[in-house]
């Protein structure tokens, strides 16, 4: 059976710890229903764009949105196919992820039916792959990556599905995961065509499994076709290492993988972070104010402990002077944002609306 190598680095340690922070306030963000669907509605789009784009799609992103809305585009068919195609592996996702049991390999050709629906030849439609294939670097022709002969190919898919149910597999850090499972799809290339979208999903796919949806907020395709030449290099640089699939070291590509997750997510939790205290200060003032990150940090604090001295909002700006501490908290008495209340040094800052 597969036991992945790699090592848990300072890098991939302070991935994680901005991944389960952006997690934790994603995940508990008191927002209305009508920002929910919002959120939800721009992950789909960002996950259909960028999942299918980074694969040569022509479509932009607003006439993406219009595929999905069921508004008719002039377009080449294939790629208008191809935008429907990835929205229903998004709601297939949702599907399988509390699908009963463990993992198989059905999913997986699941995921790649729904992917290559009417995109290529019938026979080939969920189908693992039965002749060799090669990728070559487009104009010169040079041949970029040789994965294995189809022979191996059914016994590589067998030996991960093994590994992702074997027990000791559930102690690994679900976004590690999800990481490794990416890099050995890739690696052993299961289809003739629509390999990357298909281990793509299925990688979110795990994440789904094991309680990190996160509210389905994130679309990590984003991230991989807005910097496609940093995507193919990490998974270059760790194929080139010597030792067949399963023998890899994939420590760099994790570096890679949960990099890109902490940025997802660390994004997420900023819209909704800034969201949360636009919707307060509206409620308090009843307009918008421009506020500096110092001043959004201050509210944040005031807003969740109830009240703060001024020590309190000194170690929350730990590398700020006090006098301009002050400012910034006379700038927002000014708002009529916060008061003050007291006189001595016992005097405490409160959101404005709090009695």
């Amino acid at each position: 059976m597969y036991i992945p190598k790699f090592v848990i680095t300072n890098k991939i340690l302070k991935n994680i710890g901005a991944i389960e922070a952006a997690k934790e306030v994603i995940e508990n963000a008191p927002l209305v229903p009508m920002y929910e669907k919002r959120f939800k509605s721009d992950a789909m789009l960002r996950t259909v764009h960028h999942g299918t784009h980074i694969e040569g799609n022509d479509l932009n992103i607003d006439q993406t949105k219009q595929v999905l809305e069921g508004i008719e585009i002039f377009a080449k068919e294939r790629d208008i196919q191809e935008v429907i195609n990835y929205r229903n592996v998004v709601g297939l996702l949702d599907e399988l992820s509390v699908k009963r049991g463990g993992y198989d390999i059905n999913m997986l050709t699941e995921i790649h039916r729904e992917t290559v629906r009417r995109v290529v030849p019938e026979e080939k439609v969920g189908v693992i792959r039965k002749t060799q294939v090669v990728l070559k670097e487009e104009g010169s022709g040079e041949v970029v990556f040789r994965p294995p002969s189809y022979e191996k190919v059914p016994y590589l898919l067998e030996d991960f599905i093994d590994w992702l149910n074997d027990p000791q597999s559930q102690e690994i850090h679900p976004i590690i995961k999800a990481g490794i499972a990416h890099y050995i799809l890739v690696s052993i290339h299961p289809f003739v065509e629509g390999n990357g979208r298909t281990i793509r999903a299925f990688s979110t796919l795990i994440l789904l499994r094991e309680s990190y949806d996160i509210k389905k907020f994130f679309a990590l395709e984003e991230h991989f076709d807005e910097n496609p030449g940093d995507y193919y290099e990490a998974f270059s640089n760790t194929d080139s290492k010597e030792g067949d699939i399963f023998e890899k070291d994939v420590t760099s590509w994790l570096e890679y993988f949960t990099g890109v997750v902490a940025i997802e997510l660390s994004k997420i939790k900023e819209k909704i972070r800034k969201l949360s205290i636009d919707t307060r200060l509206k409620g308090v003032i009843g307009m918008q104010v421009a506020l500096t990150e110092r001043q959004m940090k201050l509210i944040e604090y005031m807003g969740e402990k109830g009240y703060a001295a001024m020590q309190n909002l000194k170690d929350v700006l730990p590398m700020v002077s006090e006098d301009t501490v002050l400012r910034d908290l006379n700038y927002l008495i000014e708002k009529k944002i916060i008061k003050k209340e007291g006189r001595t040094k016992a005097a405490r800052y409160v959101m404005a609306s709090n009695k």
